[in-house]
């Protein structure tokens, strides 16, 4: 039957998705989890779509990133050329986080724009 998994592929799945899977975890339980992570995907060779709103994780964990607004892809780019997004919408995530090695007395409000969610994704 198309469609339907047997036993035998539920515990050996070709695709992990994870949805904030560190969000409420401390730093030290995060790298455990992500190492944890990590080492399926390489192990089993699965893919993995890892969905986060920390960019600063997203950049030091994953290959690529895709930034969604409203649903739909806004920007994809590598993720070690995350400084180089060019999407408002972007920017903003980026410029909204503190940074150790550029303090600010207060960070930048994430600004949307309506049209934004009218857009059409952009390619993954």
């Amino acid at each position: 039957m198309a469609g339907f998994y047997s036993a035998v592929d539920i515990p050996n799945p070709k695709i992990i998705i994870a949805d904030e899977p560190t969000s409420a975890l401390d730093v030290s339980v995060q790298m455990q989890v992500l190492e944890i992570m990590d080492k399926l995907v390489k192990e089993r060779g699965m893919g993995l779509i890892f969905i986060s709103h920390d960019l600063n994780l997203v950049s030091s964990f994953c290959d690529r990133v895709l930034i969604m607004y409203a649903g739909r892809v806004v920007e994809t780019l590598a993720a070690d050329k995350l400084h180089e997004a060019q999407h408002p919408y972007t920017q903003g995530l980026l410029n909204s986080l503190p940074r150790l090695d550029a303090p600010k007395d207060r960070l930048q409000v994430l600004k949307r724009d309506p049209a934004w969610a009218d857009e059409p994704s952009v390619s993954a």
